[in-house]
């Protein structure tokens, strides 16, 4: 016979949470009332409700920061063990929290898929359509705001075409009990999103020496393309293996955080902070730190046991970058309330000498980009990777549709256009130019994307330097010492403060049609970069991302 006391305990796909300890704040907006029916008390939510509700949370999580998040910068300049690379980047990464906090350039370009998670309970009437009430206030936030359009919608199965609206969303909405709509909002980038990562492994996997060397080798193979530093998530085990990425995904976004800490013979799911401290410490351990080497490759982790199939064993892993984008909400008989996001993060940053960064600014080298590019490639070629710079003049802006589009302008005409030989190419793709202001939100994008597309372009006298974020493929290493190249990594994540205060103009130049994909002609000013690849053959992540033998 069936317990019915274990299925009510077991009922939902996290079993039991503890209480919610987050802070909110009431928002006006109305559309809220309640009726008595059948004995209980209904929770009725009108029209409009639901999408003034989303607008406010995406523009919120555009601009804001949790204080939790903020504060685990801030630990890093505290820590006389950080290196002054880790230093660095946090210090950056504080400055653009607070050019984002004004509440026009958001903190990164890549402004995110919107994805909402809900729970809403059966005594919760809303009329049906909470996902077309839910789109309406996400595409009103994106089209009222500085936000970049990130969707593609195919048109064929190799056609494709920015919607023009950053729809559509991820709506996921579940059943729950009680008289409220619970709510998670996420903005998440393609960086992050691509270092999401499903392992089907075996039960030989669960013992103490396995899942350490599994998780030594697999998180050296996140590198730095989705600007660390992060928030890790390690799910072993799931019903199915979408039952174990999404919990990858809420785990990162703390979401999971009040789970029981062990786990009993019903199959709940728990959290494992013992080996959350292990995971810490391989990532310590590991010597990438915030970027460019050090101890902060990570700010913290989750680690959540899953039951499982007797046959499988699927491992998620996932992170949240250091846009760490995401708000929780709820609708009550109270109103409507949003998670209080941090508006000061100017308390967490302390003054650059306080917070020991100096050396690190200190140590970036004026280089004019205003020069014919051998003499660019002649003055990178003097200094060894690491080398920190602080470039001045014009950059080619292009990414991965524009690059698709050259190739094939290559194969047809038998050459690349000028520009794209005679300067710098920038990954990146910019947010909306806000009134008054140069430049959108304009960081850079993953390079590894572009990694194809080097030996080519280099081959055919193009895209001897290459500026973006994050590690790359050792082709890309061959090519640029057989063809005189460099590849220079800029901090990813601060694209506020780079719209700010580094770029001073911004053009279209070619593919107009592209949108944000085109190609532009931008001007920089003391922009940050390290040389990552020169022309010798030298790569700096080399030896930090390589899997460790023994």
């Amino acid at each position: 016979m069936t317990d019915d006391r274990r299925i009510s305990k077991q009922f939902g796909q996290f079993g039991p949470l503890g209480p919610d300890t987050t802070t909110y704040r009431k928002l006006d907006i109305g559309g809220v009332t309640t009726v008595a029916a059948a004995d209980q008390e209904l929770l009725v939510i009108a029209p409009g409700t639901l999408r003034e509700l989303a607008e406010v949370a995406f523009y919120d999580v555009n601009h804001f920061l949790r204080a939790s998040h903020l504060q685990c910068l801030r630990k890093i300049l505290e820590d006389d063990e950080a290196s002054i690379n880790d230093r660095y980047v946090a210090t950056e990464l504080l400055r653009n929290a607070v050019i984002a906090s004004k509440g026009v350039l958001p903190s990164c370009q890549d402004t995110g898929t919107a994805i909402v998670f809900g729970k809403k309970g059966h005594l919760v009437l809303t009329g049906g359509d909470e996902e077309a009430e839910l789109s309406a206030g996400i595409g009103a936030c994106y089209a009222n705001h500085n936000l970049r359009y990130s969707q593609v919608a195919p048109l064929g199965l190799y056609e494709e075409r920015n919607t023009g609206d950053n729809l559509p969303a991820q709506i996921d909405l579940m059943a729950s009990r009680g008289a409220g709509f619970d709510f998670l909002f996420m903005a998440k980038g393609g960086g992050s999103a691509n270092k999401t990562y499903l392992y089907q492994q075996t039960k030989a996997l669960l013992n103490p020496e396995s899942v350490r060397r599994f998780c030594e080798e697999k998180l050296r193979s996140l590198g730095t393309a989705a600007c660390p530093p992060y928030h890790l998530a390690l799910v072993i085990g799931g019903t199915s293996a979408e039952a174990t990425l999404k919990t990858v995904k809420l785990a990162s976004a703390g979401y999971l955080d009040n789970l029981p800490q062990s786990g009993d013979g019903s199959g709940r799911a728990y959290r494992d902070v013992e080996f959350e401290s292990t995971l810490m410490e391989i990532a310590a351990q590991s010597g990438i730190g915030a970027q460019f080497g050090g101890k902060y490759f990570a700010h913290d982790a989750r680690v959540i046991r899953l039951p499982r199939h007797g046959a499988s064993c699927p491992v998620g892993l996932g992170v949240s970058c250091s846009a760490d984008r995401q708000i929780k909400a709820k609708i009550t008989s109270s109103g409507v309330f949003i998670e209080q996001l941090e508006h000061q993060p100017e308390r967490f940053l302390p003054h650059v000498d306080d917070a020991g960064t100096g050396n690190a600014a200190q140590r970036l080298i004026p280089l004019s980009l205003d020069q014919p590019m051998a003499n660019i490639c002649a003055a990178l070629s003097q200094h060894p990777v690491g080398t920190g710079l602080s470039l001045s003049g014009t950059l080619i802006v292009a990414r991965d549709i524009a690059h698709a589009r050259l190739k094939e302008r290559l194969e047809r005409e038998g050459k690349l256009p000028d520009y794209f030989c005679d300067h710098i190419v920038y990954y990146a793709g910019p947010a909306k130019t806000p009134d008054g202001y140069p430049s959108g939100s304009f960081g850079p994008t993953t390079a590894q994307r572009m990694d194809p597309y080097i030996p080519i372009f280099q081959a055919a006298g193009g895209s001897l330097i290459s500026l973006a974020k994050g590690n790359r493929a050792a082709s890309v290493t061959t090519s640029c010492k057989e063809h005189g190249g460099f590849y220079l990594g800029s901090i990813g994540g601060p694209a506020a403060r780079l719209a700010a205060e580094c770029i001073t103009s911004v053009s279209v130049l070619d593919y107009e049609d592209l949108g944000m994909e085109a190609v532009y002609r931008i001007e920089v000013r003391d922009f940050p970069a390290f040389i990552l690849v020169d022309d010798k053959g030298n790569d700096f992540f080399a030896d930090l991302l390589a899997p460790k033998r023994g």
